[in-house]
């Protein structure tokens, strides 16, 4: 099962790789819910939802790639770590596109039920990111 459930992750972060929707859509269970905290978003909870955050994220990081580093899974769930790579030409909420490169781990827990993702916790270095595109000051301390 621990195999199979990895099968799902890699094909889920493949198929928003190549904004493949309709694949995704295949992937997610009817009752999804997606959580974090790093960024403010408010839960996700649909497959639906899902797909409109990520057409916005693709929108504000056009080339925007996710590589797996680990996967490690254990029963039902599938811990991932993953790196980020995208170029902000499009606005992210309040802050102007910045033309610069965002480059950062991420670190999610998926839990399947049969071979659907039914829920994600994903979370990062928000402010690092901020920094990188140039809307925090990069200071010490």
């Amino acid at each position: 099962m621990s195999e199979s459930n990895k099968a799902v992750v890699r094909s889920f972060v493949n198929s928003v790789n190549a904004r493949n929707w309709d694949k995704i859509l295949t992937l997610l269970a009817p009752h999804f819910v997606r959580h974090s905290n790093a960024g403010g978003d408010p839960e996700i909870h649909s497959a639906e939802q899902l797909i409109s955050y990520l057409k916005i994220e693709c929108a504000t990081f056009p080339d925007a790639v996710e590589t797996l580093i680990d996967l490690v899974a254990e029963g039902e769930k599938v811990a991932a770590r993953s790196h980020f790579r995208g170029t902000q030409l499009g606005s992210m909420d309040s802050y102007p596109p910045s033309g610069r490169v965002l480059s950062a781990t991420n670190l999610a827990i998926y839990r399947l039920e049969g071979r659907r993702i039914a829920e994600v916790w994903v979370e990062w270095d928000n402010l690092f990111g901020l920094k990188q595109l140039g809307h925090a000051p990069r200071g010490g301390g």
